[in-house]
């Protein structure tokens, strides 16, 4: 038996929360869901968006598989996701972007999989308010240090890369290409213009690729790998980088696959591993019941194999081929025309997901 966080998250995330919940049930797969409330409506009753109780569950539990999460623009509280990541040292972002057959995309046979670091950089939260005393602090000791000036009126967040935090990543990227019989591993950055942070991380990427000499190694700029995704994806295989390049790249290979709705994600650490969609709560869709549940349901096929339940996901992920390629019982965003009155709900796409794996 495999007990689980179940967090539905809010927004639409309840809605293919529960979809996943029924697709994998009906797997075979052994499950108890320990259920736990997190997020906006959360905040508004209790004043935290991430009570100690989730935590604590997750601990407990080790496996998670959480719904999208409103983050407030600009102001109210942190992201929920960040700080899961940062609470439960989650460093490694994995974010599988694979085509499916009858996805709307102009490209074919494309399996890319992002290693994403996801406690350091500038998502380390380590920022200063214009006209703070933090803020001056920092334009005082640069401008003694460097003899360089940054403005007044600055909001400034300091961008951290540890060699600590960039092995670890990037070990997590080569095991991974072991395990996986993947050929090829690149290492992302602006080493280029940032030589001490982006500089680290490069140089450590190349020495961890020493200790894999099965598997070829490489390294691309950034601005240069945007590119290259857009004209010929086909050439990468496993993409390791640090955190704001990953949560970039890892929207722009959704995109090559047919869109966020189609993008399953992961953050796994030494000890807990949460699986979640890649997308937003997308609020304005709340209760209509027709979004697109296929990157929560493939986040549960990355948590099946997780768990060691191989077969099950291969059935899983069958399945759903199945259903995208048939393009019958698919949500409106896989539909020729988003105005398809043939599109399926949510919990209908579930539904044939499901006879896919049981009829």
């Amino acid at each position: 038996m495999h007990t689980i966080t179940l967090i539905p998250g809010d927004g639409t995330g309840p809605e293919i929360t529960e979809a996943a919940k029924r697709v994998l049930e009906a797997t075979g797969g052994p499950f108890q869901w320990d259920v736990q409330d997190a997020g906006e409506d959360v905040y508004n009753r209790e004043g935290t968006p991430l009570p100690d109780r989730v935590l604590e569950s997750i601990k407990k539990n080790r496996v998670a598989i959480k719904g999208p999460i409103t983050t407030p623009v600009g102001k109210g509280f942190r992201s929920v996701n960040v700080t899961l990541r940062q609470a439960l040292d989650l460093y490694s972002c994995v974010r599988p972007c694979k085509s499916y057959q009858g996805a709307k995309t102009i490209y074919d046979n494309i399996d890319i999989v992002i290693f994403r670091e996801n406690t350091e950089d500038l998502y380390a939260g380590i920022e200063y308010q214009k006209g703070s005393e933090g803020a001056k602090a920092v334009i005082d000791l640069v401008r003694r240090m460097s003899e360089r000036s940054i403005r007044e009126d600055s909001g400034i967040s300091i961008k951290p890369i540890s060699v600590f935090g960039s092995e670890r990543i990037v070990r997590a990227a080569f095991e991974y290409a072991r395990k996986n019989g993947r050929r090829k591993v690149t290492s992302v950055h602006k080493a280029n213009i940032m030589k001490f942070s982006d500089g680290l991380f490069l140089e450590v990427s190349r020495n961890v690729a020493k200790d894999y000499p099965d598997i070829e190694f490489e390294d691309r700029i950034i601005d240069n790998m945007c590119m290259q995704l857009v004209q010929k994806p086909q050439l990468y295989d496993v993409l390791v980088m640090e955190n704001l390049y990953g949560d970039i790249v890892s929207d722009l290979a959704a995109g090559l696959v047919g869109g966020l709705g189609m993008a399953p994600g992961a953050n796994i650490g030494d000890d807990y591993a949460v699986f979640e969609a890649t997308h937003g709560s997308a609020p304005k869709y709340k209760g209509l019941n027709k979004v697109n549940p296929l990157a929560m349901i493939l986040s549960g096929v990355m948590m099946l194999r997780h768990l060691g339940e191989a077969e099950a996901a291969e059935r899983l992920d069958r399945a759903v081929a199945d259903v995208v390629r048939e393009g019958k019982d698919v949500t409106y965003d896989l539909k020729p025309r988003p105005d398809d009155p043939t599109a399926a709900t949510t919990s209908g796409m579930a539904d044939a997901i499901i006879s896919k794996m049981t009829g």
